[in-house]
């Protein structure tokens, strides 16, 4: 029996999602390799900082778990499409905490620590592709919608947690907090091997070219496709705003110091509000609203997102700056998933890795791009009036992009083409001897396979 549901019928709900045995699975292991992530980047801040006594040593430090993404994001990501998906992730966990163990090593040297980050991070792209690309095989309807937003929630949730995580048990013992970091791949690399089905590569070796050429039909893909390129500026849009709040929080607040609470709190406030209000956002929005309305509320909340924080321009005191990234973390958590489960239904199988290293890399440079844009105009401009007149311009980016989105017949065709593309790919696989596992419904266990193709609607 499909788990496919139909447009009309209400949300789906966290107990069908969590009823599905691989849901769990990679949910858990998600979970666990974030905030394993987040306490690593607390703690290796804190340890270079205690070794060498600089600031901007300790800023690399933490901007190296980035880098991957920005050097070579798609490429990398494009790996995981040539292999097995389970296969990638746990090599990719296995790989990371071999290194978490390497860089909790006593004496290890500054310039070792950041090079071991560097090569430990470097397996992030494809690991995630894999999930990305893993998730529409477990999960269809709108419990694929759903299950993107409670997983984009519980990665905002995890940021908060593992930064807390990680500064305290830092505070005490750095090394500790790397090798709790080392400990959650192990876990995740464990969970995945056994809990998920064996499913063949989406490309099979016929199909392979140069790893650049594969990297680029990516790119063609999801700027080429008109839907697909609607979505992706829609998506990269609401990250050039949302992040700002959370980027300037520092100097926001120790330029408003004495407005009822102290810097570190006000800083720490602020940059909680945008996670804590995508979380909520996401809890509600997801399970609230029927699939057919959360459609047709994503072109207001595009708007309304950057609109919210139009306000800072009268210089509000910080808890209200927490209040207003709050509200654009909400709208922003309504929309993004509802984005992402429409590009995956536009996608054709055999692509979808190397369009998710496609959007991650866009969305990685895009808020750091936006982060240093309104550092240095705040440099010469108060705070509260860049931010305010940043935001004005996403609100008429978010118009022009809600004017120029495409009619539901060119979305229904789209959809339509990629399901027949699809369906092309795999006749064309189970001729030359492979017969992929299409998806697990609740009854299914680990170790069963499934021949159903579900489609993604």
């Amino acid at each position: 029996m499909s788990d496919e549901r139909p447009a009309l019928e209400g949300p789906a709900t966290f107990r069908e999602l969590f009823s599905l045995v691989e849901f769990r699975v990679l949910f858990t292991a998600s979970a666990l390799s974030w905030i394993g992530d987040y306490v690593a980047k607390a703690a290796v801040t804190v340890l270079v900082y205690r070794q060498t006594d600089s600031v901007a040593l300790s800023a690399a430090a933490f901007a190296a778990s980035y880098l991957p993404w920005l050097v070579g994001g798609p490429l990398l990501s494009a790996l995981a499409e040539r292999y097995r998906y389970r296969q990638v992730m746990v090599a990719c966990d296995l790989v990371r905490m071999a290194l978490m163990v390497l860089v909790a090593l006593p004496g290890m040297p500054p310039w070792a620590i950041l090079a071991l980050i560097f090569a430990a991070t470097l397996a992030n792209p494809p690991s995630q592709a894999a999930r990305s690309a893993l998730m529409p095989q477990i999960l269809a309807g709108d419990r694929l919608v759903v299950g993107l937003s409670v997983s984009a929630s519980t990665g905002q949730a995890a940021q908060v947690l593992g930064y807390l995580l990680g500064a305290a048990v830092a505070a005490v013992n750095p090394a500790a907090a790397l090798l709790i970091n080392a400990a959650t791949f192990g876990f995740s690399a464990a969970l995945v091997r056994f809990g998920l089905h064996d499913r063949p590569p989406a490309m099979t070796e016929a199909h392979r070219s140069h790893l650049l050429r594969e990297t680029a039909e990516g790119f063609a893909l999801v700027f080429g496709r008109p839907v697909l390129r609607a979505i992706a500026v829609l998506v990269f849009s609401a990250m050039l705003f949302s992040i700002v709040p959370e980027g300037l929080a520092a100097a926001w607040a120790a330029e408003r110091a004495g407005d009822g609470m102290d810097t570190g709190t006000a800083q720490a406030v602020i940059m909680a509000a945008n996670p804590v209000g995508y979380v909520l956002g996401g809890l509600v929005v997801g399970r609230l609203v029927a699939p057919a309305r959360r459609l047709a509320l994503m072109r207001p909340l595009a708007v309304i997102a950057p609109a919210v924080l139009v306000p800072a321009l009268l210089d509000p005191p910080p808890i209200v700056v927490a209040l207003l990234a709050a509200a654009c973390g909400f709208a922003v958590a309504g929309l993004i998933p509802v984005a992402n489960g429409l590009f995956v239904q536009v996608l054709p199988d055999g692509y979808r890795a190397r369009a998710f290293g496609v959007m991650a890399s866009g969305t990685q440079i895009i808020q750091g791009a936006a982060v240093l844009a309104t550092g240095a105009l705040a440099e010469r401009f108060a705070i509260p009036s860049v931010v305010g007149a940043w935001s004005a311009a996403g609100v008429l980016l978010m118009v022009l992009a809600v004017l120029t989105w495409p009619r539901p017949a060119t979305i229904e065709a789209a959809v339509e083409a990629a399901r027949v593309e699809s369906g092309a790919t795999a006749a064309k696989g189970e001729r030359c001897g492979h017969s992929p596992v299409r998806g697990s419904t609740a009854g299914d266990r680990p170790g069963e396979r499934s021949r159903r193709r579900h489609a993604v609607t």
